[in-house]
């Protein structure tokens, strides 16, 4: 072969060989920038899916016909209709709530306030609302589902599987929700219904605040709410909500004050061999309660308040009688003397008429006020 032609075939080679190597050089780029866009595309769409799916969902009926089987298992009823188990196609279980009433307006109204309000925010201590279905057939709200039920299963039914640190903690939970509602959230939520029957647990005995049939958004700036009937459980609602008074965000720690009652009554029912560290606790929750129950609703405490006693974090000034009214009184309630060996205790005095009204810097700090008759 001559020089000259195996040059320009050496030449051609290396050519094609170099044009080789640009093409597929050019083609991994072009394959990694398309990889990249692909991955930021999901992670991006998988984002916007996750928000999504934070807010409630809108479900057809034929979706919860099938979720739920036809409605075959039934969870439980009430004077608001009826709740079913169902699974999702993931999966995950679900509680159906299909709303039953003496009226479309009532159903209606119900159904507002749940999907208003639970459905607006999220708390560790809040059941959560996945959806709803609003159908001229069928109008239905979509909860997680709670394994262990409500607790007044555990409280009134001689079912004695949960000990009285557990209910401790179901207590402290149940007041973290309620702050949560009353003082966290943009707008303030009151819920008017607090029971045992509305308080529920998962699997662990996590509890949660449910039923928000009866919840109302309230603005921040209204001191007092309007009511245009009663509600609430009787037992349970604040003595505001069936008399001409005033109405406040303090008519659900009332309601709490009657669950504490009821969750220490259900102790010493069953054991009055308390253990010292579980007495303790128990006249701890009995001072709480007290203070939650007083008829006046300004001599309550913030939830954020109830807290802080039920964890002991904060000291509980002796609660005043919460019935006043009861029993007659010509002078004003004194404070203990253990509080006045202390002069900073007490830092403010006013009198009104007869009557002797005392504060306190924890009194003061937290919103709880002296009544007097």
């Amino acid at each position: 072969m001559r020089p000259v032609a195996a040059a320009s075939i050496f030449l051609v080679l290396a050519f094609l060989m170099a044009l080789k190597y640009m093409i597929s050089e050019y083609l991994r780029r072009i394959r990694g920038k398309n990889s990249d866009s692909t991955f930021t595309t999901l992670t991006i769409d998988e984002f916007l899916d996750g928000i999504e799916r934070e807010k409630p969902i809108r479900f057809s009926a034929e979706q919860l016909i099938l979720a739920t089987g036809n409605f075959a298992s039934l969870l439980g009823t009430g004077g608001f209709g009826a709740v079913y188990k169902g699974m999702f196609s993931d999966g995950t279980p679900v509680a159906v709530k299909v709303l039953h009433g003496s009226s479309d307006k009532k159903i209606e109204e119900q159904f507002m306030a749940e999907v208003g309000t639970i459905g607006r925010v999220h708390h560790f201590n809040l059941v959560r609302l996945y959806g709803f279905c609003f159908e001229r057939n069928m109008r239905a709200l979509v909860y997680e589902y709670m394994s262990n039920g409500s607790l007044d299963r555990f409280l009134f039914h001689d079912n004695k599987i949960i000990g009285f640190e557990k209910l401790c903690e179901i207590a402290v939970g149940t007041a973290k929700g309620l702050a949560y509602l009353h003082e966290e959230c943009q707008q303030r939520i009151v819920h008017y219904d607090i029971k045992p029957g509305n308080i529920l647990l998962d699997e662990k005995f996590f509890p949660k605040v449910a039923d928000f049939g009866l919840a109302k958004l309230c603005n921040r700036d209204n001191t007092h709410i309007t009511m245009t009937g009663g509600r609430g459980t009787p037992g349970y609602a604040a003595p505001e909500l069936w008399m001409p008074y005033a109405i406040t965000h303090k008519c659900d720690v009332y309601s709490f004050g009657m669950l504490l009652f009821e969750i220490i009554g259900r102790r010493r029912n069953l054991d009055t061999n308390l253990p010292e560290k579980d007495r303790e606790v128990a006249e701890r929750f009995m001072k709480a309660a007290l203070w939650c129950v007083q008829s006046r609703p300004e001599s309550r405490p913030l939830m954020s308040t109830v807290v802080k006693m039920l964890e002991g974090s904060m000291e509980i000034p002796s609660p005043l009688n919460p019935f006043p009214n009861l029993f007659e009184q010509t002078t004003g309630p004194e404070p203990p003397s253990h509080f006045l060996s202390n002069s900073s205790i007490f830092e403010s005095t006013t009198v009104t008429g007869s009557k002797v009204e005392h504060s306190t810097p924890v009194m003061t700090k937290y919103e709880i006020h002296m009544a007097t008759t």
